[in-house]
């Protein structure tokens, strides 16, 4: 803690006579001392603190700048416990006293670490020494009240030293911009005397840093070209380009490179960077490709953007390769790589490297319980997950939510959350997102509307990653009306967004609503991908929309660049089987590239039974037979044709195949809410805690039912409890 307030008023004043040196030693000393600095220096440089700090101790006598290195190189490595310690036994020892280049310091780890009420303290000790004058501590004292948030005192400081400082313009912007108070620093910015680059630059990434603000960062840049008063440098592009990625507009992105490579700063390690997450982002990773190897020696950071991109194209072995190429790798890399082999279930190797990390961070925990969670091992996951405590973020929360929901553990994802709230941890999109998906499981329509009331009063409900899911959530449940006001509220909807309503409409029913979702989505640029394409031809199957369908599918890799897969053709298959035109399916199913597979013949099964086209449901039935060793679809849809067309006999052997499968249909099951818990039913279920008491009432309710009761000239006829026990039962 510093010791600032028993400094008196006359010693600062004739301290600020001497900035550079205030103890002044021997004569002979000074080589000695010199060379002990120098030494102080290098070790801080390199990180070295402990052995830096044992050379400063054994100083017989020490500078300003002996202090005043050692000061910097703990606030530089994150000590700033023992930078403020150091600056309080300056002020106590008397012999040396703080300069400029001191206060400098310490207000930078104040700022760093938090410390409000040290770094007021310093404040009035500036003010008393009149240091505040000079620019450097004007600008150190605006950026310690901006990093602590506290933007009136910064704007008060702002205020009193601008006259003579015009470095204060452009951090006060700053300290707006990492306040996100944007329409404040656009109001300054119009203020400012004089727009540098720096100024243009910070406005712009303050908008790239917003959910809705690339837009309007792709606009300030215009208009800073419009200018023609600066030249946009490597932050400004390293900004912009960023923005792009987030919209995923390819060609102004490659409009942007284009500019950068004419001034001069495409190799520049933060833009090279920026351009190969912006590449990435846009799923054109041959293009990050060719501006990683186009970099002479790629940085850590530029390698594991690269990585990060291939990872998440899903070129798994490529990240491998380059990640194997890495001489010096961070926890960053390894959490990539972890996350990429986790996507392709490869567990062991994502073990492997786990355990072979010598740092582990926060980020690697919260990696391998999404790896546990997605391979089954749910108990490793929360073992990991109990095992952070005291460090877990809100990432870690999220993904042990996600973890339960993947293995169908909903409510204990709904515990986890209630129990997150109830400890005040900061919710997120992927939080609300995760938790609207766990409704639609569910089929809570309730507890996802409580959810969303709650989401309300978050900056996310405009994000479109939380709008999709909550799109999805309603979708389900039944409120296709709610589904399209979750849409409209999303501020920049995305291709996934607009997939999600078109799989609602489909859902519903809503064919040429789902239709009509996608031409306005191409009309508005966005090319859609394969999940949207299989959504609306599902449409067009729900509502029997033929032409539409047919047309759309043959646009699929002409005009979309989409290889048709075999859920795409077995939309086709039963569009076409459902409005009777059985042959055409057939001569589809024939003219296919990929080898159709038991899905596809099971969509003209169903068309021949819907049909009664006996003739050709025993060729397809032959051919689901030689794809699936016990076809018990097959046969059952066979033996209802035979027995709709009094075809006994034919019906009797289907039947007999079948016993001979021993195959058992799954039972069908149904579920009731009560008091936010999700009750299961199936047929001869024993598993229910209350199966007893449930058993009881239904005999009960059994025995009202076959009471012959009298009401007016209607009678209620006996029923038949066995004939309803399999119906109710739990």
């Amino acid at each position: 803690m510093l010791v600032l307030k028993t400094l008196k008023q006359t010693q600062w004043k004739q301290n600020l006579k001497h900035l550079s040196t205030l103890y002044k030693p021997p004569k002979t000393d000074l080589p000695t001392i010199v060379s002990t600095n120098i030494s102080i220096s290098g070790h801080c440089k390199t990180g070295q603190l402990d052995i830096a700090r044992k050379l400063f101790d054994e100083m017989p006598h020490r500078t300003v700048v002996s202090w005043n290195t050692m000061i910097s190189g703990y606030s530089k490595w994150g000590r700033f416990g023992d930078a403020l310690f150091l600056v309080s036994a300056m002020h106590r020892g008397g012999n040396v006293g703080p300069n400029d280049s001191t206060v400098t310091s310490v207000l930078g780890a104040c700022a760093r670490s938090g410390c409000l009420r040290e770094g007021m303290e310093v404040h009035c000790l500036v003010v008393k020494s009149g240091l505040e004058r000079f620019e450097i501590l004007g600008s150190s004292l605006l950026c310690f009240y901006a990093s602590c948030l506290k933007i009136g005192d910064a704007e008060r400081v702002f205020e009193e030293l601008r006259g003579g400082n015009e470095l204060l313009w452009g951090v006060m912007l700053v300290g707006y911009v990492q306040c996100n108070l944007m329409e404040s620093a656009v109001e300054l910015f119009e203020r400012m005397p004089k727009k540098d680059v720096a100024a243009w630059s910070s406005l712009i990434s303050g908008y790239v840093k917003r959910e809705d603000g690339c837009e309007r960062a792709l606009e300030l840049f215009g208009l800073m070209r419009e200018s023609g008063e600066v030249v946009p440098n490597e932050f400004t592009f390293d900004s912009v380009v960023r923005a792009c990625g987030k919209l995923g507009v390819l060609w102004v992105g490659m409009v942007i490179h284009g500019l950068s490579v004419k001034c001069g700063v495409d190799f520049d390690v933060f833009v090279s960077v920026g351009l190969i997450e912006f590449y990435s982002d846009c799923q054109a990773v041959d293009f990050a490709k060719r501006v990683f190897e186009g970099m002479e020696n790629p940085s850590l950071n530029a390698s594991n953007a690269y990585i990060g991109g291939l990872v998440s194209m899903g070129r798994i072995a490529d990240a491998e390769r380059v990640f194997d190429g890495v001489k010096e790798k961070d926890s960053v890399s390894y959490n990539l790589m972890i996350k990429g082999y986790a996507m392709r279930d490869q567990v062991n190797e994502a073990k492997r490297l786990f355990e072979c990390m010598k740092h582990r961070t926060i980020v690697s925990s919260n990696t391998m319980i999404s790896v546990y969670s997605r391979n089954g091992e749910i108990d490793k996951a929360l073992q990991l997950f109990e095992e952070t405590k005291g460090e877990r973020d809100h990432v870690t929360w999220s993904a042990m939510m996600s973890g339960y929901i993947h293995n169908q553990q909903h409510e204990e994802a709904l515990e986890l959350y209630v129990t997150m709230c109830r400890l005040s941890i900061d919710r997120t999109r992927s939080t609300f997102a995760a938790l609207f998906h766990a409704c639609s499981c569910l089929g809570s329509l309730e507890l996802g509307q409580v959810l969303h009331a709650q989401l309300i009063k978050t900056p996310f409900e405009s994000n479109v990653y939380v709008g999709t899911s909550l799109i999805d959530m309603y979708s389900k449940c039944g409120c296709i009306t709610d589904a399209e006001t979750s849409f409209n509220s999303i501020t920049s909807p995305n291709v996934a967004a607009w997939t999600a309503l078109i799989n609602g409409c489909a859902q519903h029913g809503l064919g040429s609503e789902a239709v009509l979702l996608f031409e306005r989505m191409l009309k508005q640029g966005f090319i859609p991908n394969a999940a949207t394409v299989f959504g609306v031809l599902s449409a067009c199957n729900h509502s029997g929309l033929v032409n539409e369908g047919r047309r759309i599918y043959d646009l699929m890799e002409k005009s979309y660049g989409i290889n048709p897969s075999l859920e795409h053709c077995a939309c086709i298959v039963d569009l076409l089987g459902r409005s009777g035109r059985l042959q055409e399916a057939m001569d589809f199913i024939e003219e296919m590239t990929i080898e159709p597979d038991g899905v596809i013949w099971g969509a003209m099964l169903n068309a021949c039974w819907l049909w009664m086209d006996t003739e050709l449901a025993e060729q397809v039935a032959e051919k689901m037979c030689s794809l699936d060793p016990k076809p018990v679809s097959a046969y059952v849809i066979l033996s209802n044709i035979y027995a709709v067309q009094g075809k006994f006999e034919e019906k009797i052997n289907a039947r007999n195949r079948l016993r001979k499968l021993k195959a058992k249909k799954d039972p069908g099951c149904s579920w009731i809410r009560l008091n936010f818990q999700v009750h299961q039913f199936a047929v001869q279920d024993t598993n229910h805690p209350h199966c007893t008491m449930t058993y009881k009432t239904l005999e009960h309710l059994t025995a009202n039912m076959n009471s012959i009761v009298e009401f007016g000239s209607v009678y209620m006829p006996t029923v038949n409890s066995s004939s309803i026990y399999a119906t109710y039962i739990l």
